[in-house]
């Protein structure tokens, strides 16, 4: 018999929007259902995640010491994705089990197309297969940037409010490149349960 496909939901949202957060609630909710299921992150945990983690903590910089070229980094992002679907995402799928991703490409759209040409950055990430659900938590950047303020001692290159305006912004547009049918946005101003609240009732629709 053949093992049915698993499902992949992804959760996307500037930072301090509540990806993470969400991301955990739906992997919970799932398997108290006695869905079988994996819980993951974009950048990954694999090699060149580690890199991207490194540049985007200022651990990492170019050669010489200057900032790193964000059009390096736009490529590494889409190298860690396409390790990550290859090596983890794309066999967890096909043996059946369900992944749930802390961002995904919709990340790269919106951030990377800041500082690289948008039709550049998508081209990079065109072998990214569609997810079965993509969440975008909606939530403007002066409330994320209070969260940030309020939970981290640290922050990254991206997190600064005029960058997250921009971002935001071009979340909007970014989401647009979602399937018909497979995006769901809440507002990530509410409280996290009522945020979940409304990812739970679409999560048990496609199940």
């Amino acid at each position: 018999m053949r093992t049915r496909r698993g499902r992949f939901i992804v959760l996307e949202g500037i930072d301090g929007s509540g990806t993470t957060t969400q991301a955990a609630l739906a992997a919970e909710h799932l398997r108290a259902r006695g869905v079988q299921v994996h819980l993951t992150r974009e950048p990954s945990d694999g090699p060149v995640g580690m890199l991207v983690r490194a540049v985007l903590s200022g651990r990492l910089r170019s050669a010489g010491g200057p900032p790193f070229d964000r059009r390096s980094l736009a490529l590494l992002f889409a190298a860690d994705r396409l390790d990550h679907i290859t090596s983890e995402v794309g066999p967890r799928l096909a043996a059946g089990v369900t992944v749930v991703s802390d961002r995904y490409v919709y990340s790269s759209l919106a951030y990377q197309s800041q500082d690289c040409p948008p039709s550049w950055v998508k081209e990079l990430n065109r072998l990214a297969p569609a997810p079965d659900l993509c969440v975008f938590l909606r939530l403007p950047a002066r409330a994320a940037e209070k969260r940030l303020r309020s939970s981290r001692q640290s922050r990254d290159i991206f997190e600064e409010i005029v960058f997250q305006r921009r971002v935001a912004a071009s979340y909007a547009r970014a989401v647009r490149a979602v399937p018909r049918g497979r995006l769901l946005v809440v507002d990530g101003a509410l409280p996290k349960e009522r945020v979940f609240g409304a990812i739970r009732t679409r999560l048990d629709a496609l199940m």
